[in-house]
């Protein structure tokens, strides 16, 4: 499994299927994000926890995002954003951030876990 340095110093728990979910709590975490990385590992995810608005700004690859209600359930997807763009989800009490086309394999690891 290839490392991403960012995500590997935040809380993280391993779902089901390999996926490292890192829990971005604090505020460097939350402002940085994904943010100028080259590219996510398929493995990792990011977890923004009260969160209902998300950037893409400073991104350099598209992002599935997998908005979460009260009980951590998905309540909708949003597949390959592209940089530069705002998505918001006012249903959401969190976001889970993956790289493009990797939302249906974190929703099944979610629903395993």
């Amino acid at each position: 499994m290839e490392p991403c340095a960012r995500l590997d110093v935040l809380p993280h728990v391993v779902l089901p299927g390999g996926i490292v979910l890192a829990r971005a709590e604090r505020g460097r975490a939350r402002l940085l994000g994904l943010a100028r990385l080259d590219a996510l590992p398929a493995h990792y995810a990011l977890h923004l926890p009260r969160c209902r608005s998300v950037h893409t700004v400073g991104m350099r690859f598209a992002l599935d995002l997998v908005w979460l209600g009260a009980t951590d359930e998905p309540v909708r997807l949003d597949r390959a954003v592209p940089p530069r763009r705002l998505r918001t989800c006012l249903a959401a009490r969190s976001v889970v951030e993956v790289g493009a086309g990797r939302a249906a394999a974190l929703v099944e690891a979610l629903a395993r876990a």
